[in-house]
């Protein structure tokens, strides 16, 4: 973006899980427990050369335990069996390094966490420790305009007391490929694949698995 011109996005997600694994790796159920995620971007421009851009990334969450229902989440009520508030504020820059490849970014942030503890009373409220997050993305839209190819190369170091979090002294490196195809003006097919690997460093916690999924948009 160039100077005066402004990118707002508010994202908002609820997960909600009735079953885990045991450590024999079978599948058992559970009280529903649920996480809801309200994220708020907000960057802009710093030139008309629209080559660095400049941003803040703010994190609410509100998670409960115990069976409670999927909509609870919204009540932010302070109980035992709930938890709520802004747990993380990121600043970011971005930037574009080839004035000839404008469709090419590479985007740094660096993530405090806003609370003290990252469970109590057995409510998980988010990850406590300091995040290093470095983005790659590269976009390709083809000449006829019936497609584009958006990719995103995403790496995060995650530091800070061990005893504090699972994922301190670790790194997680998550690729995706986002394909969008253009039958007419109006409507916009969609696919996805990601996926991510937390690797450990220090600590015993891995974690691997894979998202896709597919949408339209009118």
């Amino acid at each position: 973006m160039q100077s005066d011109q402004w990118d707002i996005k508010w994202f908002n997600n609820l997960y909600t899980e009735v079953l885990s694994i045991d450590e024999k790796k079978q599948t058992i159920n559970k009280p529903r427990q649920n996480f809801f995620t309200s994220s708020l971007d907000i960057f802009t421009g710093l030139s008309a050369s629209a080559l660095w851009n400049v941003g803040v990334h703010l994190q609410y969450r509100s998670n409960t335990i115990n069976g409670l229902g999927v909509l609870k989440p919204f009540a932010f009520a302070e109980t035992s069996e709930q938890r709520h508030g802004i747990s993380r504020i990121t600043p970011a820059v971005k930037v574009a390094p080839f004035q000839s490849l404008n469709n090419l970014s590479i985007q740094s942030s660096f993530s405090f966490p806003l609370f003290d503890k990252e469970t109590e009373q057995g409510v998980y409220l988010d990850q406590k420790g300091y995040i290093w997050q470095n983005k790659l993305f590269y976009d390709y839209s083809s000449t006829n305009g019936i497609f584009q190819i958006f990719t995103e190369l995403n790496t995060e170091y995650n530091f800070g007391k061990e005893e504090e979090s699972f994922a301190n002294d670790s790194l997680r490196i998550s690729p995706g490929i986002f394909l969008s195809y253009f039958p007419n003006q109006s409507v916009t097919v969609l696919g996805l694949i990601q996926h991510a690997s937390l690797i450990p460093i220090s600590n015993k916690f891995s974690q691997n698995y894979t998202a896709w999924g597919c949408g339209a948009k009118y």
